[in-house]
């Protein structure tokens, strides 16, 4: 069972939407001591929620690209 993360609903594992988000994390800071931080996140989201945030779609048209290389 996962959580998903924006409404809290808990679902099967198999039900769920994984999506990989990468954060940034910066000084912004234009000078050579510009730390930067990277930070990769699995969100799981249950269907409604992926369905209503487009994320669906947005793994369709990943899939796709890679299926047309």
């Amino acid at each position: 069972m996962e959580t998903c993360a924006s409404c809290g609903r808990r679902a099967p594992r198999d039900k769920v939407v994984r999506y990989d988000r990468t954060i940034v994390y910066s000084t912004d800071l234009k000078t050579a001591d510009d730390v930067k931080v990277m930070q990769r996140r699995k969100m799981y989201y249950c269907v409604s929620c992926g369905k209503s945030r487009g994320i669906f779609e947005k793994k369709k048209r990943q899939a796709m690209a890679k299926y047309n290389r």
